[in-house]
Order: C-alpha cells, then structure tokens, then sequence
C-alpha cells in the first residue's frame, strides 16, 4: 500500500474515531438530562447523585476530545472540509458540556424542591413539557450530526423558538404566583432556575446545529436569521 494512501486511511479512521467519542459523549449528556427530569417529575432525589457523577465523565470527555481535536491538526493538518468538522466538533463538545452542566444544576434544584416539599402539580407539567421540547432538540441536533444532515439542524434551530415562547410563558405564570402567594418565592425561584437551565440546554442544542451547518455547507449561521426561515 503506497505511503499516501495509508496515511489517508489512518486519517479517515481518527475521524471516524473522533466521531464516535463525540456521540458517545453527547448520548451520557442525553441520559443525563432526562434523569435529571425524571427526578424533578418524580421526587427521586437519589437520582441526583448519579447525575453528578456522570457529569464528571462529560467533562473527562470533553478534555479528550479536545486533545485529539488538538493532535490530530497538528498531526494531519486538515484542510477543507476536514478541518471544518474538526473545529465544529471542538465547539459542540463544549456545548455539550454545558448542557451536562445544566442537567446538574436541574438536579440540585430538584433536591431543594422536594427536600421543602414537592414540585406543584400545575408546573410539573409545564416543566415537563418544556423539558422533552429541550431534550428532543438535543436528540435530533445529535441525530444530525451522526447523519451530516444540515437540513435537520435546520430544523432544531427553528425549533428553539417554541421552547423560548414555552420558557416565557412558565416564568410569568411563576411570578403571578409570587405575587398572589409570597410564601410560594423560595419554591417558585427554585423552579424558575430549572426552567431557565431547560432553556439554555435548547441554547445549546441549537449551538451544536449550527456548527452541523457549518461543517456540511460551509456556512456560518449562528447571526443570520435570514438563513433558517
């Protein structure tokens, strides 16, 4: 086998590699924020130590990728379409770092809710809701970098809007109750910061899409709005 095409191969094969590390690291993220629902739904605060931990092997994750990121370009030197996912890959795995960070901070919340008592019913499901919006963003912006796919990182870039609106809507039905009921405040603060780590978790899920359209058309999308309609 000539020396190039070896070389090649190799190439081909760190990428590949680099890929799976990094939907392996986004699936512990995916894992991580449901339990992370599911014990804010159920009361479950043992959960939350398990969420803690896992967030420690995202971040040795996140560490390792970047390493090889690292290697590789100094390696490799990549050029073209190559280099973009590599430094797309760089910025999603710090997005999906972040979305590990928000699960923990939506497991400590959880903790206090229902260590002073329990989630009120009328927001349990509104939290619920706003959160299988957020995750299923996070779902499909991994589904569309495993497939290269930009026209359904589109699509989850779109979708960050209605999780916005849904977002909105929790919080100022939370400070009406503040208002009505002041002894609800502790509780009501507590929930508005699961709220908001819900949010920043579609945030970020609309952050990895972007950098899918980055590393598939070349185009940087994150400040033209023109671009997703």
């Amino acid at each position: 086998m000539p020396d190039s095409v070896h070389v090649s191969t190799q190439f081909d094969e760190d990428l590949a590699r680099l890929r799976t590390h990094v939907l392996h690291m986004g699936g512990l993220v995916e894992t991580q924020i449901a339990a992370s629902i599911e014990a804010c739904i159920s009361g479950e605060v043992d959960r939350v130590r398990a969420i803690v931990d896992t967030d420690r092997k995202i971040n040795d994750l996140e560490k390792a990728i970047d390493d090889d990121c690292a290697h590789i370009i100094a390696r490799r030197q990549p050029i073209a379409s190559d280099l973009r996912l590599i430094l797309g890959i760089s910025k999603i795995v710090t997005d999906l770092e972040r979305s590990g960070d928000e699960a923990k901070k939506i497991a400590k919340g959880v903790r206090r809710i229902h260590e002073a008592g329990t989630l009120p019913k009328q927001y349990g499901i509104g939290i619920r809701h706003l959160a299988e919006a957020a995750l299923s963003m996070v779902h499909q912006a991994l589904d569309a970098f495993a497939r290269m796919d930009g026209a359904l990182a589109l699509n989850v870039i779109r979708a960050d809007v209605e999780v916005d609106v849904e977002f909105k809507s929790i919080i100022r039905q939370l400070i009406t109750h503040m208002m009505e009921d002041p002894r609800t405040i502790t509780t009501s603060i507590d929930i508005m910061a699961i709220a908001r780590a819900i949010e920043r978790i579609g945030d970020h899920a609309k952050n990895i899409s972007e950098q899918v359209v980055y590393v598939v058309d070349g185009r940087d999308i994150r400040y033209d709005k023109g671009a997703i309609k």
